[in-house]
């Protein structure tokens, strides 16, 4: 799963935002990483963007979810693009490696900024993607930067999603796209925690689709298209559940990597609450409207 520490690269309880940090944050994660491409049988010199999916595409459906939403972004060589939220930056490399276009990335993070900035140097990629620490409702870009954005698994750590929608129409070109795929809210009913993005009721901002679009039409944007992604998710989690039963040792690489035995319970959790319906990872597609539209 992909949950871009991403998720906390952009923090709206702006008054919490170290504990946002703090719940992601994992020391020597860089010597983790390394540890693991040498049990993979690689090295620094010879690890692949692919190699690395498993630790560094942290949102439900990993690298097949990336893939299905960036062909719809139409992103081309002459774009630069917004990763908002940026996490490890796995994404950010598969696009830039892709569709050889550049890539920005935020993230509140620093342990994952830091770590994403020398696994750009590892493949290859340092010139084409550049990550930033910063919290995405005041990022540090000039108005009109970008060509297409994308955020993955980040809303659910930011309360004030009209403040986030607006600091992404600033920083977008006029006409440009911009890719949501975050978990939200789908009916009522009680979650259990701790959560991947959460570890108590108090940390989580999940939204429901409704008021994404609410905040991305007050910013500017033009909804074309939402897709909720609950079955998607459940043969996901299936698949890793069945591939995990026929091996007794843990991949050199993987959500384990990044969040150590809590993992289990947060996404225990997680599943609980997709296959009662009442959260589900949804994709929603917006167009920065051109003035006098």
């Amino acid at each position: 799963m992909t949950f871009n520490p991403p998720d906390s690269a952009a923090v709206d309880k702006t008054s919490d935002r170290s504990s946002v940090s703090d719940h992601y944050a994992r020391s020597g994660l860089i010597d983790a990483i390394e540890n693991g491409v040498i049990r993979m049988g690689k090295a620094i010199d010879t690890v692949t963007i692919d190699d690395l999916a498993a630790v560094d595409e942290f949102h439900i459906g990993g690298r097949r979810a990336t893939e299905e939403l960036m062909e719809q972004l139409g992103i081309g060589a002459s774009d630069h693009v917004l990763d908002v939220g940026c996490g490890l930056g796995g994404p950010a490399r598969f696009v830039a490696d892709r569709y050889h276009c550049r890539l920005s990335g935020v993230d509140l993070t620093l342990d994952y900024v830091e770590t994403g900035n020398r696994l750009c140097e590892w493949v290859g990629l340092s010139d084409r993607v550049k990550l930033y620490q910063s919290t995405a409702l005041s990022m540090p870009f000039q108005q009109s930067n970008f060509s297409a954005a994308y955020m993955l698994h980040v809303g659910m750590n930011i309360e004030d999603k009209e403040r986030l929608c607006l600091e992404v129409a600033r920083v977008l070109q006029p006409g440009a796209r911009f890719a949501v795929y975050d978990v939200m809210r789908t009916t009522d009913g009680e979650l259990s925690y701790p959560l991947p993005w959460a570890t108590t009721r108090e940390s989580s901002a999940l939204g429901s689709p409704q008021s994404y679009k609410r905040a991305l039409e007050h910013a500017g944007f033009e909804i074309l298209s939402e897709r909720n992604r609950r079955d998607f998710a459940l043969a996901y989690f299936e698949d890793l559940r069945s591939r995990a039963s026929a091996v007794t040792d843990p991949a050199p690489l993987g959500l384990h990597t990044l969040m150590g035995d809590r993992r289990q319970d947060q996404i225990k959790n997680m599943i609980a609450s997709i296959s009662k319906g009442v959260i589900a990872p949804v994709e929603l597609f917006a167009r920065r409207r051109v003035e006098n539209e």
